[in-house]
């Protein structure tokens, strides 16, 4: 049952049933917190929230106040602390115990001591659920949520309802399904958010589904919103959603970046740009949109997980082009191989350099960088790069070292140091033969020395660390101190990775080093390639500082 249709702006079918609007809830901080791996102190939640809050999100689900002393003390500190400006918090629970009472129930009355106005509680829709789960009567189920919403509703509070197992219950007995809901309609809810907590339905049956129910309440004049709730167990997660407003969902709940237990919820970074530059919905604005990549990178960071490259809109490789093909195309007409404008969703183009680029990739990539190449320099460079790539060097993944080789081929020279030496001791004091897992600790230490040069001034330096690359690293700080020591205070580096090239000439074998590093503001990749590990570490290391420097500098 998929209504007639109509096409907008961007040719995309729309259904008589979808909205123009859809508001935007986020549940990060509670279902997006149960992925494992993720453990957010309330400092985190709170800076997550402000995040959120800076895209736009219409509400912001903050977690389940009573659950456990963390969330406690979230919703009061956010009381005092946080100054939302676009969104709304949330305090999420579940209804009222079966054959408890309202007004003495305990997670009903932590609900109510969150003290926002806007509160969601979750019930069962599912038959097999209530008389299993719960075990109780399928009346007593309704009247569990009925009850509680009239409750909360009656304090004063904009309720939601998460419909439990929603489309799992709909397939086995959907008179019960649509029983809850019409009760929890008639108790006063705002929105009846179908769930599909298991993860498990596909974009047809979830059309479908929403449709019948937003026919069966009102459709547009019933007395509660349509929501939808989705798993990413089939992969269909963003699919499910949209598919949820094609039927007449108006409310869409999910997480940034997909966190979520088990393989997550529907991730609501390609939710909002697919429904508002692709289906024509309006969802944060056209204004907020533009946050959608830097908010995606920072709640990444908050919950200590890498951002996905390849995650559509935001990734880094979203708008990214290697063939030579592509990028001559894209000189010529920006459009032709991408589908929006990166700057819609706060990214943009990106042309990767590498052994497959051709001249017109170089070209563009030195014109992005402001830098001033002629003909042949512009040759030298692309047989240059086709050499280094076959000893190992990888460009597309360090950009900071491909802007310094090709500032390096047009003559210029970094001036801030140049290297005469450096020796880096390594001693272990534990004794042959112990290993990290037997009871005598393991007792490694790492000294570095680097002579560098200062203009005229010759310097000597040494520094201690954890491991060469940290020695090296406290060895050119100590040494360049006095010269640049605020622009190295805002440079740090973030991640450190060795691939072996060859395998098989086993510990002889070359290794490509690739570090990380930023200054707040900036991320930037370098890299080294040498048989000697602690060489290509120092390549990479130079690199990183050089262009810190340099773009401190500029």
């Amino acid at each position: 049952m998929t209504g007639s249709v109509q096409s907008d702006l961007t040719g995309i079918e729309r259904t008589e049933r979808q909205p123009a609007r859809v508001d935007i809830y986020d549940t990060t901080l509670r279902d997006g917190s149960q992925l494992e791996g993720i453990s957010l102190t309330v400092e985190d939640k709170l800076k997550i929230a402000r995040q959120l809050d800076l895209l736009g999100v219409a509400y912001i689900e903050g977690g389940w106040p009573g659950a456990n002393p963390k969330d406690e003390e979230f919703f009061a500190r956010a009381r005092s602390e946080l100054d939302l400006e676009k969104s709304t918090m949330v305090a999420f629970g579940s209804t009222r115990r079966a054959k408890g009472k309202t007004d003495t129930d305990p997670t009903l009355a932590n609900l109510l001591r969150a003290g926002t106005s806007t509160v969601c509680i979750v019930g069962k829709t599912w038959d097999y659920h209530v008389e299993g789960a719960l075990q109780t009567t399928l009346d007593e189920g309704i009247a569990m949520v009925a009850d509680s919403i009239a409750f909360l509703k009656g304090e004063g509070r904009e309720v939601f309802f998460d419909a439990e197992h929603f489309f799992d219950g709909y397939r086995r007995n959907p008179e019960f399904s649509l029983a809850v809901l019409e009760a929890a309609a008639v108790a006063g809810a705002d929105c009846l958010v179908l769930c599909d907590t298991n993860g498990g339905s596909l974009p047809t049956d979830v059309e479908r589904m929403v449709s019948e129910v937003y026919d069966h309440l009102g459709g547009p004049d019933g007395t509660s919103a349509i929501g939808v709730h989705l798993h990413n167990d089939t992969g269909c997660g963003v699919a499910n959603a949209l598919a949820g407003v094609r039927g007449g969902a108006s409310h869409v709940q999910g997480t940034i970046n997909g966190y979520g237990e088990r393989v997550g919820n529907c991730d609501l970074v390609p939710v909002i740009a697919n429904l508002s530059l692709k289906m024509g919905v309006e969802t944060i604005g056209d204004d907020n949109l533009k946050n959608l990549t830097n908010v995606a990178h920072r709640i990444a960071d908050l919950v200590n997980f890498a951002a996905d490259p390849q995650q559509p809109y935001v990734g880094a490789t979203a708008f990214a082009h290697k063939a030579g093909l592509h990028t001559s195309a894209i000189a010529r007409r920006p459009d032709a191989y991408e589908h929006v404008d990166p700057a819609s969703v706060g990214n943009g183009t990106r042309f990767l350099v590498s052994d497959m680029a051709g001249r017109s990739t170089l070209a563009l990539k030195a014109e992005a960088l402001g830098i001033d190449v002629d003909g042949k320099v512009l040759g030298d460079i692309t047989e240059t790069l086709k050499k280094l790539e076959y000893d190992g060097y990888h460009f597309e993944a360090a950009d900071a070292s491909l802007e310094l080789l090709m500032r390096n081929a047009t003559g210029w020279e970094q001036q801030w140091f140049r290297l005469e030496s450096f020796r880096v001791n390594l001693d272990h004091r534990s004794g042959s033969g112990v290993r990290a897992w037997t009871e005598k600790q393991v007792e490694v230490e790492t000294e570095a020395t680097v002579k560098l040069w200062v203009g005229d001034e010759r310097i000597v330096a040494t520094g201690e660390g954890n491991g060469p690359v940290n020695a090296l690293d406290a060895a050119v700080r100590f040494a360049l101190r006095r010269h640049y020591a605020n622009e190295l205070a805002a440079i740090s580096l973030t991640d450190y990775k060795v691939r072996v090239l060859d395998t098989g000439r086993g510990t002889g074998a070359v290794t490509r080093v690739l570090l990380e590093s930023t200054n707040g503001q900036e991320t930037w990749s370098t890299m080294g390639v040498s048989e000697n590990i602690i060489e290509a570490s120092w390549q990479a290391l130079a690199d990183s500082i050089t262009y810190g420097l340099l773009h401190q500098r500029s």
